[in-house]
């Protein structure tokens, strides 16, 4: 820990932070002062090492001065052209260039400003794709268990996760979901992907929609590849390609949420590359920009986007959808860099050629104190804990704060601690993760309930918040 005696927050009150516990958060507030690199720097000096590329989004790591200089030079430039009925010509150079990324056909491209605007925008052409095809009554969407689409009403309602909407009454109506394939009883400790019960699995999707509902009006099946805020949830072998198959049957769109699984994660361009299936429409952000800018997009195949362009009445607007923001000059610029970046470096093969590295740093865990389940793909890795009665992601949340004093900024969610470096980690930081990580995991188990308890931990800050 720090021996900083003395350091001046600044005013706590008036921001509400978001998916923070707010007032065990300004209780001992973790504030990061620079970046650089795969490291923070701390309000007082210390560095901590990036273990989840900010929140999934910084795959290049941090402090590019190449994006920073083609945002500083655009704003100086061009810093806002109005998105509806104008354009700029960057944004149609950033869509070509993120066309030639995408999967083969998905190559019209609608620009967002964050993963929950990429869903909602996918949901909605979705809907507009069936109606202006002459199918209205295609407008129920499926979604996933523990499924994360992002926190916009959409996004939400075809999200898995109940806390995420429990408190903000009916959302969306026509809303289903499918069973999320994690099986630890079958898979515990997988290193990879599952091999077992894909298939069936997947066959659950269609049994359903035959079942409950008549499929003609079902409009589209959101997942996500990997499903990383729920806690790292790996698809078994097969069970993706199957989904792809029912979908092809009943005329239903298959989106996937790439928003964690693009720009190299799992060690291709996309998770569609990984497992080699292409979905009609797919989403993206985060590393579409480095974490820069906030910047999305929906990318969808040509046939959805001619759709439009061939039904639509003459004159008409084929879509009445879009943000103030979007496409605006400075993400631009920024997706442009960054996917230069990605050009130039390879960092989708750099993340393949670690993944084995990586995965045996992962599992070098199993075995430790309440370590349930260690499951990875590419540079991913979620170490699952024993639930603890009446005291859920206590652990987990005990571990994040110590980990934090050793000097490693991890993630957790519910009993889950989630690893996703940048790209550019180096195998003697893949150890300090994963060591460090190890060294947590059993301080905590020693502490026996004090362990549980978060005011045993950062000091420091609690010092400084007292102040």
């Amino acid at each position: 820990m720090s021996n900083s005696d003395y350091i001046k927050l600044p005013n706590l009150s008036n921001y509400w932070v978001p998916f923070t516990a707010n007032r065990q958060f300004k209780a001992m507030p973790r504030l990061f002062k620079a970046a650089k690199g795969n490291y923070y720097t701390t309000i007082d000096d210390r560095e901590i090492l990036d273990g989840t590329a900010g929140l999934w989004c910084t795959p290049a790591g941090h402090g590019r001065e190449e994006i920073a200089s083609a945002v500083g030079k655009q704003l100086l430039t061009l810093d806002y052209a109005p998105a509806f009925q104008s354009s700029h010509p960057l944004a149609f150079e950033a869509a070509n260039r993120v066309a030639e990324y995408m999967p083969a056909g998905l190559d019209r491209i609608f620009f967002t400003n964050s993963g929950s605007e990429s869903a909602d925008t996918a949901l909605k052409i979705a809907l507009a794709y069936h109606r202006v095809c002459g199918n209205p009554l295609r407008n129920k969407l499926i979604g996933r268990e523990r499924g994360y689409h992002g926190v916009n009403f959409g996004g939400i309602a075809v999200g898995g996760i109940a806390g995420n909407r429990k408190a903000f009454g009916n959302g969306l109506a026509g809303v289903d979901h499918i069973r999320h394939p994690l099986d630890i009883a079958k898979n515990a400790f997988t290193k990879g992907v599952p091999e077992d019960g894909g298939i069936a699995l997947a066959n659950e999707f269609e049994q359903r929609i035959l079942t409950l509902h008549d499929p003609s009006t079902i409009a589209a099946l959101i997942v996500e590849p990997m499903q990383g805020s729920a806690g790292v949830i790996i698809p078994p072998t097969g069970y993706l390609k199957r989904l792809r198959e029912i979908c092809d049957k009943y005329g239903i769109l298959l989106i996937f949420d790439e928003v964690i699984t693009g720009f190299g994660r799992l060690g291709t361009k996309w998770g569609a590359d990984y497992f080699g299936v292409t979905p009609d429409i797919l989403t993206c952000a985060k590393g579409l920009t480095n974490g820069v800018v906030p910047m999305g997009a929906v990318a969808v195949k040509r046939e959805i986007y001619d759709a439009f362009m061939e039904k639509s009445p003459a004159g008409a607007i084929e879509l009445p959808h879009g943000y103030t923001y979007s496409a605006i000059p400075i993400a631009c610029a920024a997706a442009i860099a960054t996917l230069d970046i990605f050009s130039t470096e390879q960092l989708e093969n750099r993340a393949a050629g670690l993944s084995a590295y990586f995965e045996q740093a992962a599992h070098s865990l199993k075995g430790l104190p309440m370590v349930k389940d260690i499951r990875n793909i590419g540079l991913v890795a979620g170490i699952e804990f024993e639930p603890i009665a009446g005291k859920a992601g206590a652990f987990a949340f005990a571990t994040y704060l110590k980990c934090y004093e050793l000097g490693l900024h991890v993630r957790y969610t519910g009993d889950i601690i989630a690893i996703s470096p940048p790209l550019t980690i180096e195998k003697l930081e893949i150890d300090r993760i994963f060591n460090t990580l190890a060294d947590a995991i059993k301080f905590v188990a020693s502490q026996g309930e004090a362990g549980l308890n978060a005011s045993n931990y950062l000091k420091n800050e609690q010092q400084w918040a007292e102040q």
